[in-house]
Formats: structure tokens, C-alpha cells, sequence
């Protein structure tokens, strides 16, 4: 059965709000990052896609810069401690390696992801002349053939007896309890020291008033394209999750949190969801 070599729709949509973050929203930007949308390449009035309304998607756009920064900022922290190496689960067209070399440099970057989009986005790299960092390594993992992406990261030289940063963003909603806790099991088996950031997504009675709406568009259009939302936790509820999962500390990093710390004083009304939120643990 032959492979789609394309990138998925969902990665797409995200390096295209960060993209529209730069090029809509006033400065100071809280995550700039254009890269995403060189490589998804989309037709000269992608801005005009309903999707991309400027005005409807200020939240979603701010939610998806906000987390990248978090988990930026956290990869940054863990590196002036001595970590150097770093995963991310799921990476579709995440840029980091390409955009922060001030922080790339002093680790090992792993992007963990389908075969597919993985081979695509190597392809789109090479289109474009952009150099691979000699520190990004791309990890494919056919999750669908139920492959090891655990045995196929060691493969690919990560060093298990060393710490590591995990990052997962916007992949637990579809993913069933029992694959999450696996994941995180795996996870917190790692050494002493290593750091674990995953956004969740909040069950409907959980979201704010404001936002059930657009909560429900989201889970009827995942419904409609074929993957759906199916686990949802509440803030103290993924915390005990991932201390029952091995993890030595855990803590919830709420949107309240992200808009103090990445929006407060905008007059724009950029604000993140409470809808997803994450959890940050450490072993």
C-alpha cells in the first residue's frame, strides 16, 4: 500500500495561523514564525480562506503561538540546566530547529511523525534551500501500523540514560485514555530530570461560556474530516493522570496563566482558549 507523501491538514491550518499571528496582529509578536508557511506553501489568498478570518480565528491563533512559546521558553530553561535533547511528538511542520539555532545548537532535536508528512516536509526543505540542521533528526513512525515510536526514537540515537524535553501539542484529543497513559508511562521512564509539556483538551462543561460555540464547531469539523476528539480531562484530573503514570511532579499551566504571561496589557483582545490547556511533569 503506497504512502501519502503530503502534510496533514491539521499542521497546515496551525503553521498557518502562527504565520497569520506575524502578519495580522499587532507587535509584540509572541511567537514569529513564517517558516511554517513557506513550507505549506497554500495559494496566494489563503488569507481569504474561512478558516484564516482574521477576526474568528484570534483565538485559536493566539492559543497555538501561546503554547509554542511555552513549551519554547520551557526548552530553553531546560537547556541552561544541562538538557540537550529534545522530542517532540507529533511535530508536523514545527520550525524550531530551523528558527531558534541559538537554542537548537546545544541540543539533539528529535520530530517524531508519520512517514508521510515527514518525508513531504524533508522534501519541501530541500525545494526551498533550506539547510537541515546537523542537529535535527527526523524520527517516522507509521502510529497507525502500530509501530514503537519508543524503540524507533532510540533507533534513531536518543540517548536514554540522558534527560530530554517531550513536548506534544494538539495530539492527546485524539488519542483513547489508554494510548495516552501508555505514552505517558513511557514517557516518565525516562531519566531523572527529563520534562514532559502536553496541551489536553477540556471536557465542553469545563470551557468557558464564551467559548462552548466554538468548541463545538471544532469537535464537529474533527467529527467531519474523520478524527475525532475522543479524550477529554480536567485540569486536576490530568495532573493525577500523569503522577499515576510515574511522573515524580505534575502541574496544570492554565490559559489564565498564558494570557498573563504572553498577552497581558494587548488592547487587541489576543487572548488563548481555556479549551485546551497543558500539563507540565517532570521524573
Amino acid at each position: 500500500m503506497s504512502v501519502t507523501v503530503s502534510a496533514e491538514s491539521t499542521a497546515v491550518r496551525v503553521a498557518l495561523w502562527r504565520a497569520l499571528h506575524v502578519q495580522v496582529d499587532a507587535p509584540p509578536h509572541v511567537l514569529e514564525d513564517e517558516i511554517g508557511l513557506r513550507l505549506a506553501a497554500p495559494e496566494p489568498d489563503w488569507q481569504n480562506r474561512p478558516d484564516m478570518d482574521p477576526e474568528m480565528t484570534r483565538p485559536m491563533r493566539a492559543s497555538i503561538v501561546a503554547r509554542a512559546r511555552f513549551i519554547e521558553d520551557l526548552v530553553l530553561e531546560q537547556a541552561a540546566r544541562g538538557v540537550r535533547q529534545y522530542v517532540i511528538l507529533g511535530a508536523g511542520l514545527d520550525t524550531f530547529a530551523l528558527r531558534r539555532a541559538d537554542i537548537a545548537s546545544r541540543l539533539r532535536v528529535f520530530e517524531v511523525d508519520q512517514p508521510g508528512p515527514q518525508a513531504w516536509k524533508q522534501q519541501r526543505l530541500v525545494q526551498l534551500g533550506m539547510a537541515i540542521p546537523a542537529e535535527l533528526v527526523f524520527v517516522p513512525v507509521d502510529f497507525e501500523a502500530g509501530w514503537s515510536w519508543w524503540e524507533h526514537l532510540v533507533a534513531a540515537g536518543f540517548d536514554a540514560s540522558q534527560p530530554a524535553v517531550v513536548a506534544s501539542t494538539g495530539v492527546a484529543m485524539y488519542l483513547t485514555r489508554e494510548a495516552i497513559m501508555a505514552t505517558l508511562r513511557q514517557i516518565a521512564s525516562l531519566a531523572p530530570g527529563s520534562t514532559l509539556a502536553m496541551t489536553f483538551l477540556r471536557p465542553l462543561e469545563l470551557v468557558a461560556a464564551d467559548e462552548r460555540q466554538l468548541w463545538q464547531y471544532a469537535e464537529r469539523g474533527a467529527r467531519g474530516s474523520g478524527t475525532p476528539f475522543i479524550s477529554f480531562f480536567g485540569p486536576t484530573e490530568i495532573v493525577d493522570v500523569a503522577l499515576a503514570a510515574g511522573f515524580t511532579r505534575a502541574r496544570h499551566v492554565s490559559a489564565e496563566m498564558l494570557n498573563e504571561r504572553y498577552f497581558a496589557g494587548r488592547t487587541d483582545g489576543l487572548r488563548t482558549l481555556t479549551a485546551e490547556e497543558l500539563v507540565v511533569a517532570q521524573t
